[in-house]
């Protein structure tokens, strides 16, 4: 080659280099990193101690102007800052979270920004736009390109045919989860967040988003077969029509070729992965930290709380002297039950409204709203109103209003089932009427949090999840033990869930039947008991009837008095899929609850930071709980916490303790 090539060739190397600037950005203890390429294309990656978790990923934003943001781009202007501080977090797992990560701010011409953090345990970014005219989002490039073939445990989508995005756009957000290498994932199916990748030598990578507020959800899929994860989007209806189940959903007939319109300069929904061990992935506050502050100064009068049930139990009650089912009397006795177990709200489910509820105006007329509402106040329970999405929508303020008059307490919302851009307005929306009349709500048939409910704290509990309301129906085929040892590495890392937890109907493996009018739980009674403690639900329902609570006194008591916020919380031993153990305190007593699969255990817990001998109130798995999976045992000890406490849990089995420290 002649010397003027040479030079050429080695000047055209100079410019791309020179064009291809990087900003390196490191967590606040040093492990975790990611660097920032911005050039021909924009990428990030993800590093943690040397090793590469996350190959360099490309992001960009399309608009329907025909301008992308990403690729090309210019950096006018990049800061970083680094904060450190204690937020109060009330109504949730803590009752404050400490704030520490490094950040990274690209400003670029055209409008718009960039935003990193680091903290300990993730990387996140969204974009940012300054943009003072409306505009249109054709697309959002999301990727996850990891350099080998991971592990990954994810739920599909269960609604629709394989490559029909439209009909999976339409789906409940519960199913049980898949494990599976990213090359052999469906590459016709949708996943919906979180998902966990498991990057080997016992570090694990939870993707989801948070700030997610009028801009459609993220569903991720395998395209080509390889270890990618892609972006997917619900492009923005333009036309639906009441439908679904008993016409109370709204069902897209038509859509945009677009997935969001922008009208006024706002931020975009963070796209965060955690990278830690299995507990140090189920005890992230990532999701919460990242999500827009309360928009409610006052929020003395949200009151969390358990929820005396109706649907799980089909109004099935023995020993009284009415026809039980849905009426006046019937829900009398609910409250009855609810005042002498210390709970603080009943809720009347699907059909107290006349007709399929397409009307919450028009009343069942076996039911007296007025007297049930009175009657639960001079009780001091609280009364929360079922309401199918359509109707709930069509005459938000005037149905928030008129039962906020009446004395009644929240709503439980349900039906949703999408979340694009419409969707996720809505949930903003219905939280902010509600707020406005002092209710709490309970969105129910919707996707997971992603932050929301610190943005909007009257906002309780989602559902999203294959919670135990799936026993009514659901084959023996489905493992919803696994699923259970599952969820807390996984949906629970997006904030709460109506899980509706408390059978004292319990079956082992092979004893396990559905039965819609007389639902039984998988596992054991202490499995039940411990997901009190492991889950987390500020509204949580006690799902079984109050007969059978008042023949099991000794876990009705234990399970009404579990706190449903905390002070603290100790993600303490677990491995997804296997098993968890985790211990929270309000005020000066301490609550630690374990699960398993169908694996049986002898778990040894580190009890330490208690210190000393403590007495402690234990409920254990009876000896014969893996033949009778009811068989239980209570007692009370004293445990030396300067040695592990060892505890065998059964097959579906689970343990709780309560120890008092004063």
């Amino acid at each position: 080659m002649k010397k003027p090539l040479l030079l050429a060739a080695a000047l055209l190397l100079a410019a791309a280099v020179q064009a291809q600037k990087t900003y390196t950005l490191t967590a606040p203890n040093g492990a975790l990193q990611t660097t920032v390429s911005v050039g021909e294309i924009l990428t990030y990656d993800i590093v943690r101690d040397g090793r590469t978790l996350m190959n360099p990923s490309p992001v960009a934003l399309t608009l329907d102007n025909g301008s992308v943001w990403g690729p090309k781009a210019r950096v006018t202007k990049a800061s970083r800052t680094s904060v450190d501080r204690r937020i109060a977090s009330p109504l949730y797992r803590a009752d404050s979270i400490r704030e520490h990560y490094n950040a990274l701010t690209l400003r670029m011409k055209g409008d718009w920004d960039l935003e990193f953090r680091a903290y300990d345990d993730g990387i996140a970014y969204r974009f940012v736009s300054r943009a003072k005219k409306p505009f249109a989002i054709v697309n959002e490039q999301v990727e996850f390109r990891f350099p080998e073939d991971y592990q990954t445990t994810l739920p599909y989508v269960r609604s629709g045919k394989d490559g029909d995005w439209n009909s999976q756009y339409f789906n409940s957000f519960e199913n049980i989860y898949t494990v599976a290498p990213l090359s052999q994932l469906n590459t016709g199916r949708l996943a919906f967040l979180p998902l966990v990748v498991d990057a080997g030598a016992g570090v694990k990578i939870c993707i989801t988003e948070s700030d997610l507020q009028a801009y459609p959800g993220l569903f991720l899929r395998n395209t080509d077969g390889g270890t990618t994860l892609t972006g997917q989007f619900a492009p923005c209806p333009i036309k639906t029509q009441p439908g679904g189940y008993n016409g109370i959903q709204h069902i897209v007939r038509e859509r945009a070729p677009y997935i969001a319109r922008v009208e006024t300069p706002r931020s975009f929904p963070w796209r965060v992965a955690v990278v830690g061990s299995d507990p140090q992935i189920a005890a992230s506050d990532l999701s919460w930290l990242l999500a827009e502050p309360s928009k409610i100064d006052d929020i003395s009068w949200i009151r969390p709380g358990k929820v005396a049930w109706d649907w799980w139990n089909a109004w099935n009650l023995a020993g009284v002297d009415f026809r039980a089912g849905i009426n006046t009397q019937t829900y009398k006795y609910y409250i009855d039950f609810a005042a002498a177990q210390g709970i603080e709200y009943v809720i009347l489910d699907d059909g107290w409204a006349a007709g399929k509820g397409e009307d919450l105006m028009l009343l069942n007329p076996d039911i007296d709203m007025r007297e049930i509402v009175g009657y639960a106040a001079s009780k001091n329970v609280g009364i929360i109103l079922w309401a199918g999405f359509h109707a709930f929508e069509r005459d938000m303020e005037e149905v928030c209003r008129h039962y906020a008059a009446m004395g009644v307490k929240g709503f439980k919302v349900d039906f949703m089932d999408r979340d694009d851009q419409q969707m996720t307005a809505f949930n903003v929306r219905a939280a902010e009427t509600a707020a406005k009349y002092r209710l709490i709500l309970d969105l129910h048939g919707t996707h997971k949090p992603a932050g929301l409910q610190r943005t909007w704290p009257n906002l309780l509990n989602f559902e999203g999840v294959h919670g135990l309301e799936q026993m009514k129906w659901s084959p023996v085929s489905v493992d919803q033990m696994k699923y259970d040892v599952t969820i807390p590495f996984t949906r629970q890392v997006a904030g709460p869930m109506d899980y509706t937890q408390g059978a004292m109907l319990n079956a082992t493996h092979s004893n396990y039947r559905p039965c819609n009018s007389e639902p039984m739980s998988q596992g054991t009674r202490c499995h039940q008991l411990a997901l009190y403690v492991v889950l987390e639900s500020p509204l949580n329902m006690l799902c079984d009837s109050p007969t059978n609570y008042l023949r099991e006194p000794e876990c009705t008591r234990f399970i009404a008095a579990i706190p449903t916020v905390w002070d603290e919380t100790r993600v303490l031993d677990g491995r997804i899929g296997e098993y968890i153990v985790t211990a929270r305190r309000k005020g000066s007593t301490w609550y630690v609850g374990g699960i398993t699969d169908w694996t049986p255990r002898d778990l040894k817990v580190d009890l330490s930071f208690l210190g000393g001998s403590r007495k402690a109130e234990i409920f254990r798995d009876g000896v014969n709980a893996d033949r009778k999976a009811s068989d239980y045992k209570r007692g009370e000890t004293v445990i030396d916490t300067s040695r592990p406490f060892e505890v065998h849990l059964a097959p579906g089995g689970g343990f709780a303790l309560k120890i008092e420290l004063e």
